[in-house]
């Protein structure tokens, strides 16, 4: 199969891990010679309950007897989708109340962009440098790193950078600004924490001069930082809110929030001001309702800060620099990029999943389902210093 999906399937680098899959249970993946990976990216942070998970499993089971696709989004009303939004708008605060269905976080970034647009009435887009936010066209367009942005020329015209982080630069909100999209948690930047304070100034800012906050929750949001969504360590409520990655602990989905009154901006003036074919698939949709009901209804975000923790006390090496991150969002910064690719490439071979971060070369991810045992931990961390000790290059100290 190897050669098959080298020839056949379309591939994202030169050198893709091509890791033969045969299954995926919990925390662990076994590939066709049946040998086990502990796995510490979970897809990277889209499979939130583990693989398999048994609720969500019997989720897709009975949705996929009754019904598939039957139409287009926003026309037939379906139970699994209608109950997730339903229950999303009960799990977050007010003003975010009717949520839009689709199939990628990327694609629900276009539609908040073009709902920021419409609601407003202008133009301009403030994105932070070093986000991410997708790759299709207008998320691209949020991309700083011109390197990236080149070869697709020409992009969304009217988006300006801010360093994120940074409250001096929020005088560049003006009243021209249509919106400010920042990632809660920057990811592909080595997930960098926002400063204490510094998304109420946002909002606040946003706020004065009649702008839209928009805040992707693509990665950190459903639990993985210990709560639903991550703005909610920050008391900063955002006007549109973006999500995907971990909704339905493995299907495709995303999906962006905002008030009822904004949101009704997409069916007016055009009418199907943005549509999507099998956004709010039922399937999907369930899965994504079952996921919710266990983050929700049991006890496991509340465990998200011990488990940091132990990862914490656990992973002391003196090839780590720092430990970024929060909740089960973590990157080791180690010293130089070799060393993360050895921790990496060596770790597949010996049974451990790791990956890389888009924008920081020095970056090991450690992002596992939120199901991850302590003891799974403790061999996970073990597995790790075991692979530092193996670095060519001497340590820094």
């Amino acid at each position: 199969m190897d050669d098959d999906f080298l020839k056949y399937q379309a591939q994202t680098t030169p050198h893709p891990l091509g890791l033969n899959i045969l299954r995926a249970s919990g925390s662990y993946v076994y590939d066709d010679r049946e040998k086990e990976y502990l796995d510490l990216i979970a897809g990277v942070s889209a499979c939130t309950l583990g693989h398999c998970h048994p609720e969500v499993v019997r989720a897709i089971r009975e949705q996929a007897g009754k019904y598939l696709h039957v139409m287009v989004y926003g026309e037939f009303a379906m139970e699994p989708a209608v109950a997730f939004c339903r229950e999303l708008a009960a799990a977050l605060p007010a003003p975010l109340e009717t949520t839009y269905l689709v199939n990628s976080g990327t694609e629900a970034m276009e539609g908040a962009i073009k709902l920021a647009r419409r609601v407003t009435g202008r133009s301009e887009i403030l994105a932070a440098r070093d986000a991410y936010h997708g790759n299709t066209l207008g998320s691209l367009s949020l991309m700083s790193l011109e390197s990236r942005k080149a070869p697709f020329r020409p992009l969304l015209p009217d988006v300006r950078h801010i360093r994120f982080g940074h409250a001096g630069d929020l005088d560049k909100i003006t009243g021209k600004t249509a919106a400010v999209v920042l990632e809660t948690i920057q990811g592909g930047a080595g997930f960098l924490l926002p400063p204490e304070g510094y998304l109420q100034q946002v909002r606040e800012r946003c706020s004065q001069t009649g702008t839209l906050l928009i805040l992707d929750e693509i990665q950190p949001g459903f639990g993985r930082t210990g709560k639903l969504f991550a703005f909610e360590h920050y008391r900063c409520i955002p006007d549109i809110l973006v999500m995907g990655k971990g909704m339905a602990s493995g299907l495709p989905v995303g999906a962006f929030t905002a008030s009822r009154e904004h949101m009704t901006a997409l069916s007016t003036r055009p009418k199907l001001g943005h549509i999507t074919t099998f956004g709010g698939n039922p399937v999907v949709a369930a899965a994504a309702l079952a996921t919710l009901r266990v983050l929700r209804e049991g006890t496991l975000m509340e465990a998200i800060t011990r488990k940091e923790m132990l990862f914490r006390e656990l992973l002391r090496h003196p090839r780590i620099r720092e430990i970024r991150g929060r909740g089960l969002m973590l990157a080791l910064i180690l010293s130089d990029p070799a060393e993360a690719d050895h921790v990496i490439l060596r770790g597949m071979e010996r049974g451990l999943l790791l990956f890389w971060l888009l924008f920081e070369p020095r970056a090991v991810r450690i992002t596992p389902p939120l199901t991850i045992s302590e003891e799974e931990i403790r061999k996970g961390c073990q597995m790790l210093l075991e692979l530092l000790d193996t670095c060519p290059k001497a340590p820094v100290n």
